[in-house]
């Protein structure tokens, strides 16, 4: 497993925005997106090209484009869905599918409610979507679930990381062949599993649901 903090200035600073208790759903919104896009420019460096010929409206050429079968998408349910509009900007001809896993509050253990996706994954780079790696079970499962499905890679975005969850990757999914991009990693998780200084519920922020 590969982890990969992605620096830039303009990260940061939409990070820092997203991080205000007083920044709205709508802006929320749209700074997700935007560094959604910024990390998807450096988790896609991976995808295999292949050659294709082309016409310029000066003579043939060979060009690069990105080799079938095309990249899948999968936003966990709900707050991936959040992130989907910048990802598919930066890959335009993935596929998307969507996986349901909840966290049990008390109990702290992951459900699957709902999926839809290819039965078979054989030879698909399959990039998941999840704004929080906080216990790391919501996204271990979801490893799982891709590789028992026979994917081919595994790349995961997140906006945040807490050590406890990339502790728990490292320990499941360590020798495994998955990359992982966040815009940073926190300082810990609070005891109720919150990330800590964190961005609070990212569903509840970005659909403006508050309790």
């Amino acid at each position: 497993m590969q982890v990969h903090v992605v620096e830039h200035p303009l990260i940061a600073h939409k990070l820092t925005e997203l991080r205000r208790q007083e920044t709205p759903s709508n802006i929320f919104r749209q700074l997700t997106e935007e560094l959604v896009m910024l990390l998807a420019y450096e988790a896609t460096r991976n995808l295999e090209l292949e050659d294709v010929e082309i016409q310029t409206p000066v003579t043939k050429t060979v060009g690069k484009r990105v080799m079938r079968p095309r990249p899948l998408v999968v936003p966990i349910l709900r707050a991936g869905l959040g992130m989907l509009e910048g990802m598919v900007r930066m890959a335009p001809t993935a596929e998307v599918g969507f996986l349901g896993m909840a966290r049990n509050e008390e109990t702290l253990d992951i459900v699957t409610y709902a999926e839809r996706l290819p039965a078979d994954l054989t030879g698909r780079h399959v990039f998941v979507l999840d704004p929080m790696l906080a216990t790391g079970g919501t996204l271990a499962e979801s490893i799982n679930f891709l590789y028992q499905r026979n994917a081919r890679r595994v790349t995961c975005i997140c906006l945040l990381g807490a050590p406890e969850g990339l502790a728990r990757l490292e320990e499941s999914h360590g020798d495994v062949d998955v990359d992982l991009y966040l815009a940073s990693i926190d300082e810990k998780l609070t005891d109720k599993a919150y990330i800590y200084p964190g961005l609070g519920d990212a569903g509840d922020r970005l659909y403006g649901v508050a309790e």
